[in-house]
């Protein structure tokens, strides 16, 4: 319990620092200090969880260089995947198999489990983000967003409406067209602003880039940005997540894509 109450602290406090500069600086050392306790603890759940959602954090938001995105987000994987599998087998051994048939394992899956579901779902989608480049890792997409439509069919506002958030940067990919369903996604987007009532601004962030560039809509683009620079940034367990996303909202005004 005390080294779970102690990686609950770590990533508290990286989660509420308002100077990424700081948690770029010092979180390495917050990731080695669970990476020794998971070495001691290899079994610990809670432990494996805290360590795959800083890895997360720390690479999907504060590292640019790719290579190294695509460690950290590895690493964030393994450890998800090591508290879920020891969990769900079945379902990691049919992990690789066709939709279908993984799809089939899925209804296993306890609902008091929702924050492993959770840690397994976002760990993999960071992984595929991070290598947006590679079809093999793309192919999997589909897995992620049914693990991620079970999370929003037990609880539609789970962790701030991320699963939402989610969603909806998965299917805003692709415009009318060419087969994709962009109103999906800004439902998706919708939903998380709601369920995170306006607090978590990546929310907005995401839904300019993404739908808003998509659909060419740049009204809806620039207002929701402005809204992201006119929030407050402190809120519990979003504020480096918010003063990351005025920094982004920033850039997205300037770089004149419309």
């Amino acid at each position: 319990m005390a080294t779970e109450r102690l990686a609950g602290n770590l990533a508290s406090a990286m989660l509420n620092q308002d100077d990424p500069d700081t948690v770029r600086a010092g979180a390495p050392a917050y990731l080695l200090l669970l990476d020794g306790l998971i070495r001691q603890n290899p079994d610990d759940r809670a432990l494996l969880v805290a360590g795959s959602r800083l890895y997360g954090a720390f690479a999907t938001g504060l590292i640019t260089e790719p290579k190294r995105v695509k460690r950290l987000t590895q690493r964030s994987r393994e450890y998800a995947q090591t508290a879920f599998c020891a969990r769900y087998a079945t379902i990691c051994e049919e992990a690789s198999a066709p939709f279908d048939r993984f799809a089939e394992t899925l209804d296993q899956i306890d609902p008091d489990d929702l924050p492993l579901l959770y840690a397994y779902a976002t760990s993999w989608a960071g992984w595929i983000a991070a290598r947006h480049d590679d079809w093999s890792a793309l192919a999997d997409l589909p897995k992620v967003e049914q693990l991620l439509e079970r999370i929003i069919a037990q609880d539609p506002g789970y962790d701030h409406g991320r699963a939402q958030l989610y969603l909806g940067v998965m299917r805003s990919q692709l415009p009318p067209a060419l087969g994709g369903k962009p109103e999906t996604g800004r439902t998706h987007f919708e939903l998380a602003i709601t369920y995170s009532k306006g607090r978590d601004l990546i929310a907005k962030v995401e839904y300019a880039q993404h739908y808003a560039r998509l659909m060419f809509d740049q009204p809806l683009h620039d207002r929701l940005l402005h809204e992201v620079l006119a929030a407050p940034a402190q809120e519990p367990d979003l504020t480096l997540s918010n003063i990351l996303a005025k920094q982004q909202a920033e850039h997205l005004l300037k770089d004149e894509y419309f």
